[in-house]
């Protein structure tokens, strides 16, 4: 996956999530949850843009994990939504796939990066 269809879906994530918050019922319940979903789901592409520019490649690899560790986050929030019968499950069906999809992308990724650590410098 290139890097500009990876910063286009976490942006459309960050996106989609936004107006899932929006679109909650008044209550309790449904700000204290819609404000939790809303902090990982938006820093999910905030993080990944940070790995994109990171100073090293211990750097890249750790921003890789922040962004992997709010993406599932973001999916324990729509999940919890779902469940609590806050939302109607077909709506947020097609939300919890693309958040586990990018999940399992970024972990992927940090997999793919480990394994191609630079040698450390020998002197």
């Amino acid at each position: 996956m290139s890097n500009e269809n990876l910063e286009a879906r976490t942006k459309r994530l960050a996106l989609r999530v936004i107006r899932i918050a929006e679109a909650l019922p008044a209550g309790r319940a449904a700000d204290v949850i819609g404000r939790q979903l809303l902090r990982p789901a938006t820093s999910v592409r905030a993080n990944y843009r940070a790995a994109c520019r990171a100073r090293s490649w211990a750097d890249f690899v750790s921003k890789l994990g922040i962004v992997e560790e709010e993406a599932d986050e973001t999916g324990y929030w729509l999940e919890l939504l779902e469940e609590s019968g806050l939302v109607n499950p077909p709506r947020l069906a097609d939300l919890k796939a693309e958040c586990n999809e990018l999940t399992a992308i970024i972990v992927a990724s940090i997999r793919t990066a480990r394994g191609m650590r630079p040698p450390p410098n020998r002197r």
